[in-house]
């Protein structure tokens, strides 16, 4: 009985040790299983067309909370140096998406780049021309008579004759200063100009809090200049290659924007641990804030969506500042098939 016990008790050993001998098996394979799914995310790279800004900061606060990586994404986010040299590089493959200003993609594809906008999250660009306290510029009409700061390629001003088309003012009585852009605004703190246009996401905050002036506003997209704004734009062969991968980026970037409508603080810290020189946080959440209320989407259809009608308006822009024979059609500059329906 005792020999039988014993026996008994060498094999409960025995399948206790292979059980064990299972069980961390099993666990190394799921280590190794879970490893492997780190390696294997897809990488992103994405590349601003400018320098940091609190526009961004949804993008930021969406890593910051996982989403990408709960998308299998590695994204990478860099600053820019200007819409021309990061096309470049998104049509060298050197960058997957650029994040940019609409308008500047739509005329890079009138020319024949071979990209697409793939989400307009700002319809209207929110630019808005300021003015000194004691010669308020707050409707259309009051720009008659007025010295205005213009430089080449600058929303606010480039398309003054479509606004003063639409809102019936004579532009003839308005004078642009053409000068360097970043002559405009030292050049309007000095009272040499009476208005000088920037963006409320970005300059309006910084401005306000170095000088203290609480500037009065002219909002352009307000009074009808409609310019395609913040906008992520792909490669063509991008959109052939790797389009699942876009459409988790978009996706993801979806979820940030939603969490920073709800918690413009967070995105506004979460940009700030990349921005060693950046402005206050204060400063920051302004941005994000005056950002996130211009993501205006249109109804029944996702954040981002783009709006043929909008494209066909920007061609039209086009037109008053650079010779346009034989415009593209509006299919030609989009496509809503990356975002979620």
């Amino acid at each position: 009985m005792v020999e039988i016990e014993g026996e008994f008790m060498t094999a409960r050993h025995r399948n206790t040790a292979r059980n064990s001998t299972v069980v961390a098996a099993m666990a190394l394979l799921a280590a190794i299983v879970f490893s492997s799914a780190a390696l294997a995310a897809d990488d992103v790279r994405v590349r601003f067309s400018w320098k940091l800004k609190g526009e961004y900061g949804h993008l930021y606060l969406a890593q910051d909370r996982d989403f990408y990586t709960a998308k299998n994404l590695a994204v990478r986010m860099g600053e820019g140096a200007g819409s021309q040299a990061a096309l470049g590089a998104l049509v060298q493959g050197q960058e997957d998406i650029v994040i940019m200003p609409g308008i500047f993609a739509a005329s890079a594809i009138q020319k024949g780049m071979p990209i697409k906008i793939i989400a307009l999250y700002h319809p209207k660009t929110p630019v808005v021309m300021i003015s000194h306290p004691d010669k308020p510029i707050l409707k259309p009409q009051d720009l008659e008579g007025k010295v205005v700061a213009h430089a080449v390629g600058e929303t606010g001003t480039s398309y003054l004759g479509t606004f003063c088309a639409v809102n019936k003012i004579d532009c003839a009585k308005i004078k642009k200063v053409q000068m360097d852009a970043q002559s405009r605004v030292p050049q309007f703190l000095q009272n040499q100009v009476d208005a000088v246009s920037i963006y409320r996401t970005s300059d309006l905050p910084v401005l306000e809090q170095r000088t203290g002036i609480k500037f009065p506003i002219l909002d352009l997209a307000q009074f009808g200049l409609v310019v395609p704004g913040l906008a992520a734009v792909t490669s063509d062969a991008a959109i052939a290659k790797k389009p699942d991968v876009l459409k988790r980026y978009l996706a993801a970037v979806s979820e940030g924007i939603e969490a920073t409508r709800s918690d413009p603080r967070a995105a506004a810290n979460a940009i700030a641990k990349v921005w060693q020189v950046g402005p206050s946080v204060d400063v920051i959440e302004a941005q994000v804030r005056a950002t996130i209320d211009a993501m205006v989407p249109e109804e029944g259809k996702p954040i981002g969506w783009v709006d043929a009608t909008l494209i066909e308006q920007a061609i039209e822009l086009l037109k008053t500042e650079q010779a346009i024979d034989h415009p593209k059609p509006a299919a030609s500059f989009f496509t809503n098939e990356l975002l979620a329906n």
